[in-house]
C-alpha cells in the first residue's frame, strides 16, 4: 500500500482546490476570499426615498492620478457599484456588467434593471467556484441604482464572492462593516431624505476609516437623474 493511501481525509488539503468540499461541507477558497473582502476599504450603500447613496474612500497621495484609483464604478446611467477587496477583480467584473447593460439596451430598447446587473456579476462570481484551476474573485460589490421602468424603484444589492446576492436597505462591506452595519440597524429609517442619507454616510465613513490618509467618494443616484459624484476632498484628514 502506498503511503499516500494511508492519509486520512481530515489531513488532506481541502483548501488547495475550489472543486472539493471539506468533510463538513465547506469550500475554503471561497471563505478565504471573504476574508480578503473584510480587509478591503469600507464601502456602504443606503436606500433613501428618491434613490441610493454609495460611498467609500480612496487613498490620498500627491503623486497618484485620482481617476486611476477608482473604487466606485458607473455601470449605466442609472446604476453604479462600489467594491471592497481586490480591485483588479472588480475591474474585470464591472467591464463585463457594462457590456451586458449595453447589450440589454440595444436588444430590448430599454435600460437594464439593477437586479439584472447584480445577476451578471453574481453569475460570473459563482461560476469561478465550480471548476478546478480557477480561483474565486476576491471582491464583493454593493450594486446600487434606480430601475429605469415606470416604478423607478431604488435598490442596493450585495454580491459576495460566492456569487450570492442579497438586497438591503442599508449595507456595509469591507473592514468597517461590523461597526457600520450596527449603526445602520439603529439609524436607518424608511423614507429618509437624500441629505440625511449623505450625512449618515459621511458619519459612518468618519468612524470606520478614522485616521487614514483618504478622500471620501460619494455617489448619489436619484430617480430621473444620472449618477452625480460628490468628491469630498478633505472630508477625511489623516492627522
Amino acid at each position: 500500500m502506498k503511503i499516500v493511501d494511508m492519509i486520512s481525509p481530515e489531513y488532506m488539503g481541502y483548501d488547495r482546490t475550489i472543486a472539493v468540499f471539506s468533510p463538513d461541507g465547506r469550500l475554503f477558497q471561497v471563505e478565504y476570499t471573504k476574508e480578503s473582502v473584510k480587509r478591503g476599504t469600507t464601502c456602504i450603500g443606503i436606500v433613501f426615498k428618491d434613490g441610493v447613496v454609495l460611498a467609500t474612500v480612496k487613498s490620498r497621495s500627491k503623486l497618484i492620478v485620482p481617476t486611476s484609483a477608482e473604487k466606485v464604478f458607473q455601470i449605466d446611467d442609472h446604476i453604479s457599484a462600489v467594491a471592497a477587496g481586490l480591485l483588479a477583480d472588480a475591474r474585470i467584473l464591472v467591464n463585463q456588467s457594462r457590456v451586458r447593460a449595453q447589450v440589454h439596451k440595444i436588444t430590448y430598447n430599454e435600460p437594464i434593471d439593477v437586479w439584472g446587473v447584480a445577476r451578471v456579476i453574481g453569475d460570473r462570481m459563482q461560476l469561478s467556484t465550480l471548476y478546478a484551476g480557477l480561483r474565486p474573485y476576491g471582491v464583493a460589490f454593493l450594486v446600487g441604482g434606480v430601475d429605469g421602468n415606470e416604478e423607478k424603484s431604488p435598490h442596493v444589492i450585495e454580491a459576495d464572492p460566492s456569487g450570492m446576492l442579497y438586497e438591503w436597505q442599508a449595507r456595509a462591506i469591507g473592514k468597517g462593516a461590523a461597526i457600520a452595519n450596527k449603526i445602520f440597524s439603529q439609524r436607518w429609517k424608511p423614507g429618509m431624505d437624500e441629505q440625511s442619507a449623505v450625512d449618515l454616510a459621511k458619519e459612518i465613513m468618519d468612524k470606520t476609516e478614522k485616521g487614514s490618509e483618504t478622500v471620501l467618494d460619494i455617489v448619489v443616484i436619484k430617480k430621473d437623474e444620472k449618477p452625480g459624484k460628490l468628491n469630498e476632498t478633505g472630508a477625511k484628514k489623516g492627522k
